[in-house]
């Protein structure tokens, strides 16, 4: 068949074969580039080569046999559950990332009620893994305790966290920076004209939350002398319905503008506003973290602080490479600048109204 080459795809019911096309668009090349790399040719180099059999694993085609090479080990990845779209894109930034090395990745995802991150953690040493990546693990809360990540480390298995940090867990930490994510999205409400600006965040034991805090704090004193807030932090859960509940308190404390800790909190915030026939941006505004996938066209489409997830995933595993090839573990903490990203859920405040 024109266009195809003539294996057939493992996970298509159909039994159609490869389109070049198809692939040479998700690896950004031509199709002739794809046809070299597939059939073996020379005059590719090895970046371009990789990016095509990259792209060939992630849409979910086999490799033609003589292209299938041994993998270099297994990598596990241990996520929360991944209801928050912020965590299948961590997982697929990462496991892109390990592909392109030549690395496995082992996708754990902790579901509420399922099995612990000590259990899936034995799991992944009974494999064999020569490394574990952790998102928002227990090393985020303040009141787990860390000695389970010592024993990993002193065994010498490499391991990186994200989304959390600690003081007793010699490893390196991948991080936003949550006090300045905090501060920008204060700044961008103030610069609206809004002064009652509440927080909206999760449970009080969780770094990230703590940091967000400090952040937010900093910025009233400094852009608005309010230094008496506490009344304006609601602290719930990070789901649509902790941010609904959430905001409904800052509301009923007469909040014009909310910052969640994440969209999915965020989304519940607007929620809450137009339960009490509040319109947003026009009576509240209302601000997100993460810039998950798809929030670009939530209604309103929202305005939120874009977490770095390719940057902060690649130097996870540049990282964990750098471990497991050798170099010794660093207690470390990799600090990624966030990004304030305007939409539709913010507008002037009652100031600017005035």
């Amino acid at each position: 068949m024109d266009g195809e080459i003539t294996h057939t795809p493992r996970s298509r019911p159909d039994g159609a074969g490869i389109r070049l096309a198809d692939i040479a668009a998700q690896a950004g090349v031509s199709e002739a580039t794809v046809s070299r790399v597939l059939n073996g040719k020379p005059g590719v180099s090895q970046g371009t080569r990789q990016a095509v059999l990259t792209a060939l694993d992630l849409m979910g085609y086999e490799r033609p046999q003589r292209l299938r090479q041994r993998s270099n080990g297994l990598i596990g990845l241990v996520t929360p559950e991944l209801d928050n779209p912020i965590f299948p894109a961590f997982a697929q930034a990462i496991e892109k990332a390990l592909t392109q090395h030549g690395y496995t990745p082992v996708l754990c995802t902790q579901l509420p009620g399922g099995a612990p991150e000590d259990e899936f953690t034995e799991l992944l040493i009974d494999r064999g893994v020569s490394g574990i990546v952790f998102v928002s693990g227990l090393h985020a809360d303040t009141t787990a305790k860390m000695d389970r990540y010592a024993r990993l480390t002193d065994r010498g298995l490499p391991i990186v966290l994200l989304d959390g940090y600690s003081g007793q867990i010699k490893a390196p930490f991948i991080s936003p920076d949550d006090r300045a994510a905090a501060r920008l999205a204060v700044q961008h409400l103030v610069d609206l004209g809004h002064e009652r600006i509440g927080l909206a965040v999760g449970p009080r034991r969780f770094v990230p939350v703590i940091r967000k805090i400090e952040g937010y704090r900093q910025a009233m004193a400094q852009l608005l002398g309010a230094t008496e807030v506490d009344e304006l932090i609601s602290h719930s859960l990070f789901s649509v319905e902790g941010g609904q509940a959430a905001a409904a308190q800052l509301l009923e404390r007469g909040c014009t503008g909310i910052v969640c800790a994440s969209d999915l909190m965020a989304l519940g915030a607007i929620r809450a506003c137009r339960d009490r026939g509040l319109s947003v941006p026009g009576e509240v505004s209302v601000v997100g973290f993460d810039d998950s996938p798809l929030i670009a066209f939530t209604d309103p489409p929202l305005t939120t602080v874009r977490k770095p997830i390719g940057a902060m995933a690649s130097a996870a595993v540049a990282t964990l490479l750098e471990e497991i090839n050798g170099i010794p573990s660093r207690h470390i903490e990799l600090m990624f600048q966030p990004e304030l990203v305007v939409r539709r859920s913010t507008g002037s405040g009652p100031l600017v109204n005035r």
